[in-house]
């Protein structure tokens, strides 16, 4: 597990995050499985070779093509489809994939002609290649962390798809022949609906993750909001300070908050930016919590610890949603810098009304559990051990 989530394990999980964990595993085996069927469909090939031979009366360079034209297709494309994908996920391929190899078996079982088959070996490559590296990434994005145990199980399901290939063309295509092929198709419709499914789940995975970041930005922006419009106020209002006094202590807050943005990258780097969306966030609580009922002198110390913590969470949560979306990396950065000064503007004339409504005092009050949504950050998938098992791979 992660360093963030070893502590939810040790106390009683919450039912919600028990069913995420339920579902992420659901999904490792549903890849698994439809690693299975792909593989049975990549095994057939070979396993009726002898069929082939006699059916079409080949020689053995004609088998060796057959074998060619499969690995180019199969192997030689995966590492593009890889690449492509790593900077634009795809998840909704992976139905796709299955689809060719489907077709590829329904030519293989009624090819007329030599070239037929050849066209029918290719189409079961270009699957193959289509649903290794999507796949694999959605296991692995599944595995909350067990990315050894996520990846394990996926390729038991390839393995043991090979392994079946041979005793299935033994106990059923040679004694139905060579049409027989396509019964397995059967296989091929279940996998590809599965694997919509899966896609579908990655799909709202993500927007949820985005949805989660898109609020943490809204809490801290109506609470710099809060700081930045009406801080002299409440400061001339509370402790009766000067207006001269009253600008100092928004400098304060002001200049801690651009310590914090520089800070809050490097260490995001070292720690992980959801441990730093954490500390940013919910750390800041008790901080914000008690500002509403601090002396002057404290007041100005908590306002410097409270910009300094919350400032460094901006830019690890624009990190973490390029992360999520790559490949749009411009996009993100423009969604979130446009929603947070969006959302800053909003906030201030919200907070504008409440206070004419119910005073200055009341606004601290309202927004010292503003960050109390931060803890939406548990719902975060981790970023950090995705990128080292990244490395390992490599």
């Amino acid at each position: 597990m992660t360093d963030t989530t070893a502590t939810a394990v040790a106390t009683p999980a919450p039912a919600s995050h028990t069913s995420a964990q339920a579902t992420a595993f659901t999904v490792i085996l549903a890849v698994s499985f439809c690693h299975c069927v792909n593989d049975i469909m990549q095994s057939l090939l070979s396993a009726i070779y002898p069929l082939l031979k006699d059916n079409y009366g080949l020689d053995f360079w004609q088998i060796g093509l057959l074998t060619f034209t499969f690995q180019v297709t199969a192997s030689l494309l995966q590492p593009l489809i890889g690449a492509i994908t790593d900077k634009r996920p795809m998840p909704y391929s992976l139905p796709w994939g299955m689809a060719s190899s489907l077709i590829g078996l329904v030519v293989l079982a009624h090819a007329g002609h030599y070239w037929l088959l050849l066209i029918g070996a290719s189409l079961i490559g270009i699957g193959s290649a289509i649903f290794h590296p999507e796949s694999s990434r959605i296991a692995r994005f599944a595995s909350g962390g067990r990315y050894g145990l996520a990846q394990s199980l996926f390729q038991v399901g390839g393995n043991f798809g090979q392994a079946m290939g041979p005793l299935l063309a033994a106990f059923i295509v040679v004694p139905f022949g060579q049409t027989s092929i396509s019964w397995f198709a059967v296989g091929s419709l279940i996998g590809i609906v599965v694997l919509w499914q899966v896609g579908g789940w990655y799909s709202r995975k993500v927007m949820w993750a985005l949805a989660v970041l898109t609020l943490l930005v809204l809490t801290k922006n109506a609470y710099i909001a809060s700081i930045s419009s009406y801080y002299t106020f409440y400061a001339i209002h509370k402790f009766g300070v000067s207006v001269q006094m009253s600008q100092v202590m928004l400098f304060l807050f002001l200049g801690a908050s651009a310590l914090g943005i520089l800070l809050g990258g490097p260490f995001g780097d070292r720690y992980g930016q959801k441990a730093m969306i954490w500390f940013s966030i919910v750390g800041v609580l008790p901080f914000t919590l008690a500002l509403p009922y601090a002396n002057l002198e404290w007041t100005m110390v908590l306002t410097v610890l409270i910009g300094l913590i919350l400032s460094s969470a901006f830019s690890n949560i624009v990190v973490f949603a390029q992360e999520l979306v790559p490949g749009r990396v411009g996009m993100i950065a423009g969604i979130f810098f446009g929603f947070a000064f969006g959302m800053g503007g909003i906030a201030a004339a919200v907070l504008g009304v409440l206070a004419d409504m119910k005073g200055i005092d009341f606004v601290y009050q309202v927004c010292s559990y503003l960050p109390l949504l931060g803890l939406l950050t548990v719902f975060l998938p981790n970023m950090k051990e995705a990128r080292k098992a990244e490395a390992v791979t490599r």
